[in-house]
């Protein structure tokens, strides 16, 4: 006996919900997208002159030499015997170069530089120099450029 099967329609898809919901996600994204600038927008500024309404007074600064003998050397004068520890006349120019550049508004500053194989107690003595004549802004180079 043949048993009769009810014919299926063809199965249809429901495409109108899909659509519907494509075009929601599509506004979600468009919404909570943030734009990005472009290079052009990033308002770069480049190096260039600039003017300035204000003087800018640039700090005075000395070079102290401490050579390998022990030689002391401020703006190509010798101070100093390199055996003795006293370096009183250092200290003396020192303290005109401290009054004369508070005189003028500006900081003094000494930078020391001194040689690699000089000894550290000739260096100690330098620091010494520029305490007792009131500098405190000491900074130390490794090369002289």
């Amino acid at each position: 006996m043949k048993v009769q099967t009810a014919q299926a329609d063809d199965p249809s898809l429901n495409v109108s919900s899909l659509i519907d919901m494509v075009f929601l996600l599509l506004i979600y994204f468009m919404v909570s997208a943030s734009l990005v600038k472009s290079e052009g927008d990033l308002g770069i500024k480049l190096p260039g002159i600039v003017q300035q309404s204000v003087t800018l007074d640039m700090p005075d600064e000395q070079i102290i030499e401490v050579r390998e003998t022990g030689e002391v050397f401020l703006n190509g004068r010798r101070y100093g015997h390199h055996d003795s520890q006293d370096l009183s006349d250092l200290e003396e120019m020192l303290l005109r170069y401290n009054a004369s550049s508070v005189a003028s508004g500006n900081q003094a500053l000494v930078t020391i530089w001194a040689a690699d194989t000089a000894k550290h107690q000739r260096v100690i003595d330098v620091m010494n120099a520029c305490a007792g004549a009131g500098i405190e802004n000491v900074t130390f180079s490794s090369s002289l450029e």
